[in-house]
């Protein structure tokens, strides 16, 4: 026990000194994993602190169609900012493989440029037309009037999901992934004592309800980030971080776009299909109908970023081991990696199938979305022993620089497969919002086939960053 203990206390203090070119392939894994896997579980723990206080207010069922739809917003923002982390991941982690520190911090001070000039563009958008996107994906009018400050508070502070996502990457980078979870935890402890004061008030504060919740999260955010740069500057080994590095240079800002491109592409495919989906279920299902769906899909992804933080370690272990050739043991990494996903996704599996109801009871009590988000998670669990193997599997495409391969499984899988067997299942064959659920585990079934096909043809191991 006490060798476990000081394991963990080792894991967790991230000295950023370990040499994963060379570690035992187990303990490399573990040594990433465990942190990655605690970071993520706090992002999903974001959207979760929200439901959770106004599926508790008057008129929940509003709120919680609100919070549910700018979170599918936000997958466009999040694409974005994972594509720029896994482009920013990649080459970091191989230009610290082959020991070039210098070369390492210009593309993290790049990177920050790159993320604040988009963020800039996504918040002006995001602000002014507010009201017309939630229309769009089928939000009632009582909805739009009970809510829109919400999406326009959480789209303006844009730059801080996309700066707090992209020097997580950097840290993931250098093989430092426990500062990415602690400034998470930082976030989120800020977000958990922000969001009951300001949505139920305190003392001279007021009662600002689904208003508190955005300024809560969008608050928690920031400091989040204001951490994160504090230790990027002063506290990071294996990377040289200066000032001077944020002026624009023209060559490495070519190279981030020429791996990011595809890998933003990858994610807004996918993320837009969510979009979609939303909306079908908006449009069948009414207000309980998509407020069932979102709850249910927030508890689907407060177990899935988990496991997509133990797949991180695979892009991680990818990039370094390339940067070091160590070809052999790159698919060692993804092999065990995928070993371990598998298993924690069967158990979460089971207790998806077994508790489903218990969990959505705990965020609302409303019956008529307790059923809908219970058909759903039944329904969706189904697949998550796919996704556990298909998101390794894009993970090693992703570190190795290789972002076109998974970006074409996106689009084939997502709108080739989901988005029109959805349609179909919902409106042809009149399943309603079941035809949704029914959609999600069978297009990620058969795009995590594409996956394996095209690891093995191996083409992705020899590309170049």
């Amino acid at each position: 026990m006490k060798r476990i203990i000081n394991f963990l206390r080792e894991v967790l203090n991230g000295d950023g000194n370990h040499d994963f070119t060379s570690m035992n392939m187990n303990k490399a894994i573990l040594f990433l994993a465990i942190p990655m896997v605690l970071e993520l579980v706090l992002e999903s723990v974001f959207a979760l602190v929200d439901l959770y206080f106004v599926g508790h207010l008057d008129k929940s069922n509003l709120a919680i169609q609100i919070i549910g739809l700018t979170e599918s917003i936000n997958t466009i923002i999040y694409s974005i900012s994972i594509g720029l982390s896994v482009a920013t991941t990649a080459i970091i982690s191989r230009r610290v493989g082959e020991r070039k520190t210098k070369k390492a911090g210009v593309v993290a001070m790049q990177s920050i440029l790159i993320s604040v000039l988009i963020s800039i563009i996504i918040s002006v958008v995001g602000v002014l037309y507010s009201e017309e996107i939630f229309v769009f994906l089928g939000a009632s009018n009582q909805s739009i009037a009970y809510g829109i400050l919400y999406p326009k508070i959480i789209l303006g502070s844009s730059v801080f999901i996309i700066l707090i996502f992209l020097i997580n990457g950097i840290f993931r980078g250098v093989g430092n992934p426990a500062l990415a979870m602690k400034s998470l935890w930082f976030a989120n402890i800020c977000n958990i004592v922000l969001c009951p004061i300001l949505i139920n008030g305190y003392g001279f504060i007021p009662e600002m309800g689904i208003v508190g919740a955005a300024l809560a999260t969008a608050i928690g955010r920031a400091l989040g980030v204001f951490y994160q740069l504090y230790f990027l500057f002063f506290k990071v080994r294996l990377i040289t971080i200066k000032m001077k590095y944020i002026k624009p240079k023209y060559k490495v800002i070519m190279s981030l776009i020429k791996v990011s491109t595809p890998g933003v592409m990858q994610y807004v495919i996918a993320s837009c299909s969510w979009i979609f989906l939303s909306q079908i279920v908006a449009k069948t299902g009414g207000e309980n109908g998509s407020s069932g769906f979102q709850t249910a899909i927030r508890i689907m992804m407060f177990f899935m970023l988990p496991a997509w933080g133990l797949s991180n370690a695979t892009a991680t272990l990818v990039g370094l081991n390339l940067g070091a050739k160590h070809k052999e043991r790159v698919r060692e990494a993804v092999v065990l990696t995928t070993k371990y996903n598998v298993i924690f996704l069967a158990i979460v599996m089971i207790l998806c199938l077994l508790f489903g109801k218990e969990m959505i009871q705990f965020f609302t009590n409303d019956i008529y979305i307790i059923e809908i988000a219970y058909s759903a998670l039944q329904i969706v669990s189904y697949g998550y022993l796919f996704y556990g193997i298909g998101m390794v599997l894009n993970n090693a495409f992703n570190g190795a620089g290789d972002t076109i391969t998974p970006t074409w499984i996106n689009f084939v899988g997502f709108w080739l497969i989901q988005i029109p067997l959805a349609y179909m299942l919902s409106y042809t064959f009149k399943f309603e919002a079941t035809g949704v659920f029914i959609a999600i585990p069978v297009a990620e079934a058969l795009i995590t086939i594409m996956s394996i096909m095209m690891y093995k043809r191996g083409k992705w191991i020899n590309v170049k960053v």
